[in-house]
């Protein structure tokens, strides 16, 4: 693990948490693509307000990054990597955008936490999360959607 703040951050876990000194090295990130809503995001994950996220599979695909699964570790930083808080994944789904509902948008946690605002803000992400792999989203396209749970902060 490269960031500091985040080896310590889980340094800080492990001193009371033993259970878990042989689970894989937690992934370590920023949630969305700019500061402002990076930043947000983070507050909202420590307020418990934000208790899931969405990636397209495509995006993953393209970045060759894994799926997440139930009982992932990840650190969540600011957008400068300085980290928040540790949480664990508790639930993974794969839908078709259009499948997405109510109440899956409101324990993403931001903005008015409406269907509607999700779907926006949402497809505005993928557009420009697929734009250099010259692939538009699609109301059919898959979302992998994540629940977790925020297990540790200072």
């Amino acid at each position: 693990m490269d960031n500091a703040s985040a080896r310590n951050l889980w340094g800080d876990y492990l001193d009371t948490h033993l259970e878990d000194v042989f689970v894989d090295t937690p992934k370590v990130t920023h949630f969305c693509d700019n500061k402002k809503d990076a930043n947000t995001c983070a507050k909202l994950i420590v307020s418990n307000i934000k208790k899931a996220t969405s990636h397209s599979l495509l995006g993953l695909q393209y970045r060759n990054e894994k799926l997440p699964k139930k009982g992932d570790f990840t650190i969540v930083t600011d957008w400068a990597g300085k980290a928040q808080c540790i949480v664990r994944t508790t639930e993974v789904k794969l839908k078709p955008f259009f499948s997405i509902d109510d109440d899956f948008a409101e324990i993403e946690g931001e903005g008015d936490k409406s269907l509607a605002s999700w779907k926006k803000t949402h497809w505005e992400y993928y557009q420009r999360e697929l734009e250099p792999f010259e692939r538009l989203p699609r109301e059919s396209m898959i979302v992998v959607c994540e629940k977790f749970e925020k297990v540790f902060q200072r």
